[in-house]
């Protein structure tokens, strides 16, 4: 189901609103970072923006962490959690998160907290407690920072610990039974069991009773689905072709990596395709690493239309030009470039409306240095999507037999209708989405 909200009535009583869940290949996310929207009170500011963040196509958000952070060797990352059950202050109260919540809701759009179950702050309220047996710990008997890692700000948990499992699970449920959250995006997801994933997704659905929650894991171990219960997670692997690509690769490899991922999910289970996150925007966004922002754009149309999932990370819209450190406030004017924020709105119309291009069948037809294309087919519904991702000279694209003497609608472009030759060239960075007629 595509449409976030249920209207229901009974004879002459009011008639109400019920907010619905997106089936979960269906989903157009947009990531909230706080430290983008304002330096203090930021929840109320997201508030103020989502009419614009909705105006986009998308409908489910995910905030990244709300809760207080640490002290003790902080980096003033909100990754290293201090209470797990309570609102940073930095970004408001919790009444203020409700009113995200249900000012998301109002308007069609689930919202998802990041997670964070690998670690916590090392002055985190159980470690306060005298959980000290919470944590993983040296031969010494002192709690360490993850294994393999340099978060040195974090403690790492223990989760041969049932107590601690129990704990952590009646906080998740605490924010889906008090806020009222769809689901949350887990941090790490791999550092963490996939037996524990099962028992804490197993109970927040029940928690959650008739209402649909989405989990979403940060990894790509198949067994976030095949044991964990998630519902989507990360194409880290896409991610890293699509970045050797438009650095001069071969487009075929965007194919490999397709198959790849998807080679042994289980059905119904969807990859999350993504050009930037909070992560990658620390070294770079993908007007600069792409090459501007027309590379950007036709990156971003592969990324989203190839095998759905999509997700942009806000600041995209505006083409926001530098790196973001997210352990700190970075103002982004929300005014700027609107021209492609209306591209963004327009692809996600798109996206929403044609259903083939999220889930319908992936046709290959060429892939070639910076050519690539393929046919999504849904039903009778055919789409040939085609774009040069390189910035060396233009190219052909030889149509398939078929699509020869025909006519197209270009989705992109007014929805021009096109007369369908033999050829098509395509300058540097040039994209176009057609449906066959």
């Amino acid at each position: 189901m595509l449409a976030g909200v249920m209207l229901t009535s009974c004879g002459n009583k009011k008639e109400e609103t019920k907010f619905v869940m997106p089936a979960v290949d269906d989903i157009a996310m947009y990531q909230v970072n706080p430290r983008l929207f304002a330096p203090q009170n930021s929840l109320k500011a997201v508030t103020a923006r989502l009419d614009s963040i909705k105006a986009l196509g998308v409908n489910v958000v995910w905030v990244m962490p709300i809760y207080p952070i640490g002290k003790e060797k902080s980096k003033n990352s909100p990754y290293s959690i201090s209470d797990y059950k309570a609102v940073n202050p930095e970004f408001g109260t919790f009444d203020d998160l409700k009113e995200l919540v249900d000012s998301c809701h109002s308007r069609g759009m689930g919202i998802i907290l990041d997670w964070v179950a690998n670690h916590t702050a090392w002055d985190n309220v159980w470690i306060k407690e005298g959980h000290k047996d919470w944590y993983t710990q040296d031969e010494n008997g002192d709690i360490i920072f993850p294994p393999g890692t340099d978060w040195t700000d974090v403690a790492d948990l223990n989760y041969d610990n049932k107590e601690m499992r129990a704990a952590m699970i009646d906080a998740m449920k605490y924010w889906v039974t008090e806020a009222g959250v769809d689901g949350f995006r887990c941090d790490v997801a791999d550092m963490v069991p996939a037996d524990f994933w099962k028992e804490a997704i197993t109970q927040l659905r029940k928690a959650a009773g008739d209402r649909s929650i989405v989990m979403l894991a940060e990894g790509k171990n198949v067994d976030n689905f095949t044991v964990g219960g998630f519902d989507m997670n990360y194409a880290w692997d896409f991610k890293d072709s699509l970045l050797r690509v438009m650095e001069g690769g071969d487009a075929s490899k965007l194919f490999d990596a397709d198959k790849a991922e998807y080679a042994r999910l289980p059905e119904g289970k969807v990859k999350l395709r993504f050009t930037t996150n909070h992560d990658e925007s620390t070294g770079g966004t993908p007007v600069t690493r792409f090459g501007g922002p027309e590379a950007a754009m036709a990156a971003y149309v592969i990324t989203t239309t190839l095998h759905g999932g999509a997700l942009i990370y806000g600041s995209q819209e505006v083409d926001y030009p530098d790196s973001i450190n997210f352990f700190h406030y970075v103002p982004v004017d929300w005014t700027a470039n609107q021209g492609t924020y209306h591209k963004f709105q327009q692809l996600f119309r798109i996206y929403n409306e044609n259903p083939a291009l999220r889930k319908g069948k992936l046709v290959p037809v060429k892939a070639q240095d910076g050519l690539i294309a393929y046919e999504k087919q849904l039903g009778e519904d055919r789409y040939l999507v085609m774009a040069n991702l390189h910035n060396d000279g233009v190219v052909t694209l030889d149509y398939p037999q078929d699509w020869v003497n025909g006519k197209a609608v270009d989705l992109f472009d007014a929805e021009a209708v096109w007369d369908i030759h033999e050829q098509v060239k395509l300058p540097p960075y040039r994209f176009h989405i057609l449906k066959k007629r």
